[in-house]
């Protein structure tokens, strides 16, 4: 089992539980909102930055994914504007989590909610090299729908 220490931030409020998995298979465990200063309102096609209050150690080859939470998207149109979120094992600042609100009424982020899941991935880094020319494939420069699958 891999594991990420976690720190309390500076202003945080501590008595909001850690990030968990809510059910014995979840591949992702619950981030919440620490708002200690009060709620944050979403208006629709409106975005924002909410703190989880939580710095992260994660080790070395690997990454967390944050990931939006498949309720909040269905039932209000809640998702992370650049999900899926990386965050790096060289990372040391509070976590933070953009939610933007897609859906047609406000969308009030309350303290202690749980607003997106994280999941713990390893990582592979590549070598890159420039060459003159690229070996053939049968899709070849086909993208975007080109091999019919719908």
């Amino acid at each position: 089992m891999t594991t990420i220490k976690l720190r309390w931030d500076a202003g945080a409020d501590q008595t909001l539980p850690l990030p968990a998995y809510e059910s014995t298979g979840a591949a992702g465990a619950d981030l919440r909102a620490n708002l200690p200063d009060g709620a944050v309102t979403l208006a629709p096609g409106a975005r924002a930055l909410i703190s989880t209050g939580l710095q992260m150690a994660i080790p070395q080859r690997f990454e967390v994914q944050v990931r939006p939470r498949s309720g909040l998207a269905l039932k209000h149109g809640i998702t992370l504007i650049n999900s899926p979120g990386t965050i790096d094992s060289d990372y040391r600042g509070v976590v933070g989590v953009i939610l933007g609100n897609t859906g047609t009424e406000a969308f009030t982020v309350d303290h202690g909610m749980r607003i997106a899941q994280m999941v713990v991935a390893p990582v592979v880094q590549a070598g890159f090299d420039l060459t003159e020319s690229l070996d053939d494939t049968e899709r070849g420069a086909g993208g975007f729908g080109s091999t019919g699958a719908v």
